[in-house]
């Protein structure tokens, strides 16, 4: 992955099994995304789901920045830091739950949301919120509790996003965020863009 200072990103990964069994681990995991993504990036919107996440970011300067290491020449921070908020969760996983080996499938992607056209990054944002409905796991998205939805719907901090980043870089009105985020996206306009 590289990261652009003051572009958006959509990060995203799955697990083949259930990465959240408890509401321990989503709190766990929300505290490593604390100590380790929002120092360098601003996020806009997230949704943690039982077997995967997704995060939208704004990349921050300190976060574009390489590091040198011996084992890994030339990496962004940030793409350290995201490394070890999935390295540090599967230890944490592992030893609780007695198992070895890898907990995320995949490689997190990373898909940059400043090329694909005007209404991509509202795409990505009414995505994420609408997630967890589109899974099947509740009917509306206001009742997912590990989504920032609720923060926007109803105005509360939730201690991850930064409201005034994601207005600057999605445009909607909060006063019809509800009507607004539960339009039906079309579904090959996801599976194009996501």
């Amino acid at each position: 992955m590289h990261f652009q200072a003051g572009y958006a990103y959509h990060l995203f990964n799955r697990s083949n099994e259930i990465l959240f069994r408890e509401r321990e681990n989503y709190h766990f995991f929300i505290r490593k995304i604390k100590k380790n993504i929002l120092p360098v990036s601003d996020i806009i919107a997230w949704c943690l789901l039982p077997n995967h996440f997704h995060l939208m970011l704004l990349v921050k300067p300190a976060g574009a920045l390489f590091v040198e290491e011996k084992h890994r020449p030339h990496t962004q921070i940030l793409s350290k830091k995201i490394g070890t908020l999935l390295s540090s969760y599967t230890l944490a996983f592992n030893k609780k739950y007695k198992r070895k080996g890898s907990l995320f499938a995949h490689r997190t992607r990373a898909k940059v949301l400043n090329t694909g056209g005007n209404e991509y990054p509202e795409i990505c944002f009414n995505y994420i919120h609408q997630n967890p409905r589109i899974s099947g796991y509740v009917e509306k998205a206001e009742t997912w509790e590990y989504s920032s939805y609720r923060a926007f719907a109803d105005g509360f901090d939730d201690g991850l996003v930064n409201k005034a980043i994601a207005r600057e870089v999605i445009i909607f009105n909060r006063d019809h965020f509800r009507e607004w985020s539960e339009i039906m996206l079309d579904e090959k306009l996801l599976n194009y863009n996501i």
